[in-house]
């Protein structure tokens, strides 16, 4: 009987549409003029993480900055002194080679057709899905944009946000608490360094005391791997049980006091955000597991869809580094 519930719900959220592209964007664009576009991308990416599984989150991780910036036109991959690159909270970013490999591949095949931004947003899907996370199919032709400048960085989210100001930069983008809670997600595969949160060990609000919403266990093993006397460049796992696997222990450790940024575990001090996490967090791969697989790909397609340009807007860049 119970399975046999399962079975049904799990049909009915098949049955539910998925989140529309936004902004001129369809699936199979490339269909007639790069048919081999996204299985190159799909190598490409496998590739890479066949040498280095990490790379999936940065590859996902990049994405998601580009998107927060100027829309989801590659500007992140522009190299210049004042490019978006360049910032403080950029800093860190990595998958570039990848894209880049894959551009080379493109344009050896199809020249001048495929944009750096969709390659960016194809890379991300494929990441997620050899992390054992969901596949999606995703809406492309996004064109690459021409303007990147670490001054407008700033409407990119930080590990240091209140609830309150992450939910008005999503809200800025066009997205709700929901894609807040389901994006933050992402950080079940994938490392931070210590400097972005080692003051919540030793001097939370200049009191020198550590953070009271962390559990005494997260506390004493993030110390052990952030020495208090160091640069604060050591690495570590956003999800301490399942770093490199796409699964719900990220709500779980958010849950438990066990968040590492401070962004993430402020999630379970809101109210609405909160309730999202628990549903997130209530089984491991069960029903709720499957929810959160169907959400976060909804609110990958919202969010890849962010102030796109299309048409002829923007252009295709030769080379993702730099505008043609």
């Amino acid at each position: 009987m119970e399975i046999n519930v399962l079975i049904v719900i799990s049909l009915s959220l098949m049955l539910i549409p998925f989140a529309k592209p936004q902004g001129g964007l369809k699936t199979g664009f490339y269909s007639s003029t790069c048919p081999k576009a996204e299985a190159i991308v799909r190598s490409t990416v496998e590739a890479h993480f066949k040498d280095d599984p990490t790379v999936a989150a940065g590859l996902l991780r990049l994405h998601f900055h580009d998107c927060f910036v100027e829309g989801c036109d590659g500007s992140i991959l522009i190299k210049g002194k004042s490019a978006e690159i360049t910032a403080l909270a950029n800093l860190g970013l990595r998958g570039f080679e990848v894209i880049d490999d894959a551009k080379t591949q493109l344009e050896a095949l199809c020249p001048g057709v495929v944009s750096c931004a969709d390659i960016l947003a194809l890379a991300a899907r494929d990441s997620v899905d050899l992390s054992d996370g969901p596949n999606w199919p995703v809406p492309t032709g996004r064109r690459d944009g021409r303007v990147s400048l670490a001054s407008k960085v700033s409407s990119l989210p930080s590990p240091l946000d209140s609830v309150d100001t992450q939910r008005s930069k999503f809200a800025a983008k066009g997205l709700d608490d929901k894609d807040l809670v389901t994006l933050s997600g992402a950080h079940t595969i994938g490392q931070t360094d210590c400097r972005f949160f080692r003051y919540r060990l030793y001097n939370f609000t200049t009191t020198g005391n550590s953070d009271p919403s962390l559990s005494q266990s997260a506390l004493a093993q993030f110390q052990s791997l952030c020495p208090k006397n160091t640069d604060g460049t050591e690495r570590v796992a956003l999800d301490k049980d399942s770093p490199t696997k796409f699964d719900v222990n990220y709500f779980k450790n958010v849950r438990d006091g066990n968040g590492v940024l401070e962004s993430d575990q402020r999630l379970w001090g809101d109210p609405t955000t909160q309730k999202i996490v628990r549903n997130y967090a209530g089984t491991f791969r069960g029903l709720l597991g499957l929810r959160f697989d169907f959400e976060f790909k909804n609110s990958m397609i919202q969010m890849s869809s962010i102030e796109v340009k299309t048409g002829t807007q923007g252009e295709i860049r030769k080379v993702c580094s730099k505008i043609n």
